[in-house]
């Protein structure tokens, strides 16, 4: 495996733990600025929408870049933007600075980019796992350390937590990124070309709808947890880190079956157990084991879909690989953002307790789009 694959996994890390943190404090957020849930929940989708929309275009503008140069640039980007959000007064301002992350979010791609360049294809699968376990990790690490320390001293807390786990992130890649390292960089021309193909559209339509089925109810995972067992259970920090354990797991795994088993198969058994596990889980209030049990096997599909779907999307067109990246991540942002968007619906609707049963239709229609997709 390349060197720098430590070094790109603990990027991501800090990346989504500062993404996906907001989560985890969303009520704190609300009450903090003096806001309805669904209006601090759209933290959430301000940052994925910059990512869907702002990152790819930033990834071409700078496409021609040396990779570290890059790489570094996109950390600043990302490091200012949690600085704004932690400063934040008013949902402009948060949503401002959370804009400015998703604009840096660009290192995710260009890291991965790194990685199949310096990788062979029949290692693809277990690299990507790799490089991505730091987005799992978050999970565990990051996201439930940002619920405690928001919960212990405010919100604004665990977003300067944050502020400085990037800094340290920015000079850390300064030191260790070599000059010299090279990659395939992204252009308009390449993003013209793979559109054009039907199955590539259809491959990231599928990365749409899954992300769609999960952010429906993770934007709001703190506040659901609560509801489904609001006395007794683990808590809702460590039942945060167990669904980011069962992350850690889904994602490794996910990498091995893709590379034993084929990313099409891996992805069709996973689609299915994510969406029977949101189909129980209002089935589980009031039973803090079963709750846990459904919801860290919930983790451990989701997580592990990452990888393989990164593994397919690299086969389809190995040229293009980091621009495909790109924009594959754009479409899981997209779906973060519809999902926070419809769950923030779905909260005021039909409440917290049956929000997973809302992002049911959106985990079937990704099983038959894959299902039934085109062939090169």
């Amino acid at each position: 495996m390349p060197p720098l694959l430590h070094l790109i996994a603990l990027g991501n890390l800090v990346i989504g733990s500062s993404a996906f943190v907001v989560s985890g404090i969303v009520d704190l957020i609300a009450s903090g600025l003096d806001v309805s849930m669904a209006a601090a929940g759209q933290a959430m989708s301000a940052y994925a929408l910059a990512t869907a929309v702002l990152a790819p275009m930033m990834l071409v503008a700078t496409g021609h870049w040396p990779r570290r140069r890059a790489l570094l640039f996109a950390l600043a980007l990302f490091t200012a933007g949690n600085a704004l959000a932690a400063v934040a007064t008013n949902l402009g301002l948060l949503y401002a600075g959370r804009m400015l992350m998703g604009l840096g979010s660009m290192f995710t791609p260009i890291g991965a980019g790194i990685v199949l360049a310096a990788v062979a294809p029949a290692r693809r699968g277990q690299a990507l796992s790799l490089a991505f376990l730091g987005v799992s990790l978050s999970y565990v690490v990051g996201v439930p350390l940002g619920a405690w320390v928001g919960r212990q001293h405010g919100w604004q807390a665990a977003l300067w937590l944050m502020t400085v786990a990037s800094t340290a992130m920015t000079l850390l890649a300064a030191w260790r990124v070599p000059a010299d390292i090279t990659a395939p960089g992204a252009s308009f021309q390449g993003m013209g070309a793979v559109l054009r193909q039907p199955h590539v559209r259809a491959a990231l339509a599928v990365t749409l709808l899954y992300f769609t089925a999960i952010f429906t109810a993770f934007s709001y995972i703190a506040p659901l947890i609560r509801a489904l067992v609001p006395e007794g259970g683990l808590g809702v920090s460590w039942t945060l880190t167990a669904f980011g354990l069962s992350g850690v797991a889904g994602t490794l795994l996910g990498g091995v079956a893709a590379d034993r088993l084929g990313p099409w198969r891996t992805m069709l058994v996973l689609l299915a157990v994510l969406v029977l596990m949101q189909a129980l889980l209002p089935l589980t209030a009031g039973h803090p084991g079963w709750m846990l049990t459904v919801l860290v096997t919930w983790g451990c599909a989701g997580f592990g879909l990452m990888a393989p779907q990164q593994a397919r999307l690299a086969q389809m067109a190995p040229q293009h690989a980091p621009l495909l990246l790109s924009l594959n991540a754009s479409m899981l942002y997209v779906g973060t953002a519809l999902g926070a968007a419809i769950g923030g619906v779905a909260v005021m609707q039909v409440g917290l307790v049956h929000l997973t049963w809302i992002a049911v239709p959106f985990g079937i229609a990704a099983w038959l789009l894959l299902r039934f997709e085109p062939t090169p």
